[in-house]
């Protein structure tokens, strides 16, 4: 995957200051994130995640609240609770090699989707990172997905 961190010109505003924050601070401003303003608890840590678009082929930057396991980060496919999965998520299913900004630092990484007593797990622990995925799941007959993000060695 190519070094492509950018804004996505067509991005919801808050993200795309989230997104321009995080770029131009290094990770200083944006990697930690006051989730109260959008119905959270507190503040979050939030990376980068870059993917390639599926139909695109564009490089396309999100920033995401993760949790951390055996040296993995840990993301929510939930887009708030909506009965399909995001974009993001689609893209990493058709092209899992993707781009990751972990507050100043920067890695090539390959994503997975958790099952079973994995996913289990996971999802509690990002509950606890972040209350709101639990009455986004309450809203959606999907099964939100949880991404493990594993950088590359």
């Amino acid at each position: 995957m190519t070094e492509a961190f950018t804004v996505k010109s067509d991005a919801p505003d808050w993200i795309k200051d989230h997104t321009t924050r995080y770029l131009e601070s290094n990770g200083e401003d944006g990697h930690l994130w006051d989730t109260s303003e959008r119905g959270g608890s507190g503040v979050v840590p939030t990376l980068l995640l870059v993917t390639t678009g599926r139909r695109s082929g564009d490089a396309i930057t999100l920033p995401l609240i993760y949790g951390e396991t055996n040296g993995a980060y840990v993301v929510i496919a939930s887009k708030g609770g909506a009965p399909a999965h995001p974009a993001w998520y689609l893209n990493l299913d058709a092209d899992p090699k993707v781009r990751v900004q972990v507050g100043a630092e920067r890695m090539d990484a390959t994503a997975r989707t958790a099952s079973g007593d994995e996913r289990q797990k996971l999802w509690e622990q990002m509950v606890g990172v972040y209350d709101p995925y639990t009455a986004y799941q309450a809203r959606t007959e999907r099964e939100i997905p949880v991404v493990v993000i594993e950088p590359s060695s």
